[in-house]
């Protein structure tokens, strides 16, 4: 499949959910500059690369965490091709016995369903309760690639603009590791 490279947001937006079109207003209002590629639904990172090659960057790895009581939520932004060790994470944040959050927690923290799990998720958790960790790895790479809320649409962004302008103006604060 051939994946077309568009700037900006959709002309037309029928037919698009809410949030998506949310994600762009936001990225809009901050002045960041995107691209963006629509497809069918991609539920893996194998499914992605195609749009990694049409951006000529690889999409990032978007994990949602909780601790064993399920007090504590994580989004981990990692590099596609790394395996994902939950103990090489858990010593970095102290945190033991990381496992996956449910749907049920990822829709009501960031109103994102599992395939569609992004930073960009990260403005609808008005309450801060969803806690990002990013990978060091990826703030080598001058661009990031991650979906607009939905798994129907994927966008590159500056990774300078996402640690400069997004973050702060959703008031996340990530923390750092090495996986």
């Amino acid at each position: 499949m051939d994946y077309i490279v568009h700037t900006g947001r959709p002309k037309d937006s029928s037919g698009r959910l809410e949030k998506e079109m949310r994600a762009y207003d936001l990225l809009d209002s901050l002045g960041i500059e995107y691209q963006r590629v629509d497809h069918e639904a991609l539920e893996t990172m194998d499914a992605c690369e195609g749009v990694d090659k049409a951006f000529g960057v690889a999409m990032c790895k978007n994990l949602f965490l909780c601790n064993a009581q399920r007090t504590k939520f994580y989004l981990l932004l990692m590099p596609g091709y790394k395996k994902f060790l939950t103990k090489d994470l858990s010593k970095q944040i102290g945190s033991a016995r990381l496992s996956f959050g449910s749907a049920g927690d990822m829709e009501r923290l960031m109103e994102i369903a599992p395939g569609s799990v992004t930073v960009m998720g990260l403005m609808n958790d008005k309450d801060h309760q969803v806690q990002l960790i990013i990978d060091e790895e990826l703030l080598k790479e001058p661009y990031m690639a991650c979906h607009p809320c939905i798994n129907t649409s994927s966008i590159k962004l500056r990774t300078d603009d996402v640690l400069k302008k997004l973050l702060p103006a959703i008031e996340h604060e990530p923390i750092f590791v090495r996986l």
